[in-house]
């Protein structure tokens, strides 16, 4: 099994990220084919600063490899380091309709917060469909707040192989839900037990 997982460097690193994430993609490592990453891509949505982005992306790699996660094991890559996923995003973006876009709860919480709207944090979605069918995903574990976004790439899959021809299998998620407290002490979801869809 091919299972894709991300963590965005938009902030230091906690003991949340790595019960949430970390952990669980350490252990796949021993017994699936794990690609995980560093989506610093998906974090130019809340971090405008050059120099903050490059220092946090090199922290987060370095605080993955120390707590095990092994390049001989699986692939571990930095999102930016493929710039080819902005590309299958540009063609998935024309298949993806505004609607389908403008119901995703994420992006109504984020602004609702003070996040400033703009295309990026729109379109999150089509980039993260292209990250998992650039892959070739088989299953991809998320939090609660993430998995309309997993659907979506689903939906944005079959709309690509209707239209054009198969791309990529469409991938299962993998729901995790443990109730946390973030780095700023709001409501969060970090990981827990798998439950199959």
């Amino acid at each position: 099994m091919r299972i894709l997982s991300g963590i965005q460097p938009s902030g230091k690193l906690h003991i949340g990220n790595y019960f949430g994430m970390m952990k669980r993609m350490i252990e796949y490592q021993e017994n699936s084919t794990l690609f995980c990453f560093i989506v610093n891509y998906h974090a130019l949505t809340s971090v405008f600063d050059a120099e903050r982005l490059q220092k946090q992306t090199l922290e987060a790699a370095s605080d993955f490899l120390a707590l095990g996660i092994d390049p001989d094991k699986s692939v571990f890559w930095v999102q930016s380091d493929v710039p080819e996923v902005t590309e299958l995003t540009w063609l998935l973006s024309n298949v993806t309709g505004m609607g389908l876009l403008e119901r995703c709860h994420s992006y109504k919480d984020k602004t609702a917060r003070g996040l400033v709207p703009n295309h990026g944090l729109f379109a999150y979605p089509v980039l993260m469909a292209a990250d998992i069918l650039m892959y070739g995903a088989n299953k991809v574990p998320v939090g609660k707040d993430q998995k309309q976004h997993v659907e979506i790439a689903r939906m944005i899959a079959q709309k690509f192989n209707n239209q054009y021809g198969r791309l990529s299998e469409i991938c299962e998620i993998g729901n995790k839900e443990i109730f946390g407290i973030g780095r700023n002490g709001q409501r969060k979801f970090f990981g827990g037990e798998e439950k199959e869809n």
